[in-house]
This record gives structure tokens, C-alpha cells and sequence, in this order.
């Protein structure tokens, strides 16, 4: 997964975004705990967008199998998270509420995340 992302890369629906800043893959239960956090402080008001979706099948043969037989039972389902994505944005909150709920989600993603906020009211 090398380079960066060149979709995705901008605060599009809410106000405060998370962003990558390294390439991963995201499985669909580390973006569903991040998902409950964010639920838990949008609470008291407020609307989130999950930007990626793990649309990708991880397989894997059971240990202690001998070679041959064909491809193993999907494992997991992930997202491919390039460097620079906005995975989480959220809106109809402060910036520091704001912080505090995506630096939560990001202690539950394996990649290091950032904070952004919306450029320019005209873009």
C-alpha cells in the first residue's frame, strides 16, 4: 500500500474529521468499536460519517492443514486505509468535544491518527 490516499483526503460532510497518517488495513471490528465511541459522545447532539467500509475478504486455511486444497474460509472483512484518509467526521458538536470523541475512536484503531477540521467555509 504504498503512496497516499487522492480520494477521501478531505473533511466532506461534517465539520472535525480523523485521518490516517499511515497505511493500514482497518477490519470491520476496529472500525465498529470506533463507531461506539463516537456514538457515546454524539449523544448530546451531533452527526457522524464512517468513510470507509471493509469491503475486502481476508482468508485463512486452519492450522495444522497440509498444502493444496484450495484458498481458506474468509477470516475477517477489512478496509484498505491509505495514508491521508478521513475515516471518521462528525459534526453539530465543539472542536474540543470534538477532539476528545476521535482521540477515544483512534485508541481503537491500530494506525496513528490525526485530527482536521474543514478547510474554508467556500470549499
Amino acid at each position: 500500500m504504498k503512496g497516499s490516499a487522492s480520494r477521501g483526503a478531505s473533511v466532506a460532510f461534517g465539520e472535525f474529521g480523523l485521518r490516517v497518517e499511515e497505511s493500514t488495513w482497518i477490519t470491520a471490528r476496529q472500525i465498529e468499536a470506533a463507531r461506539r465511541v463516537l456514538v457515546r459522545f454524539l449523544r448530546k447532539g451531533g452527526h457522524m460519517w464512517i468513510r470507509i467500509f471493509p469491503d475486502k475478504p481476508v482468508t485463512k486455511k486452519p492450522a495444522e492443514t497440509r498444502m493444496g486444497g484450495g484458498k481458506g474460509a474468509t477470516e475477517e472483512w477489512v478496509a484498505v486505509a491509505k495514508r491521508g484518509r478521513v475515516i471518521f467526521e462528525v459534526e453539530g458538536i465543539g472542536e474540543e468535544e470534538a477532539r476528545r470523541g476521535l482521540r477515544q475512536a483512534a485508541h481503537k484503531l491500530p494506525v496513528s491518527t490525526s485530527f482536521v477540521m474543514k478547510e474554508g467555509e467556500g470549499s
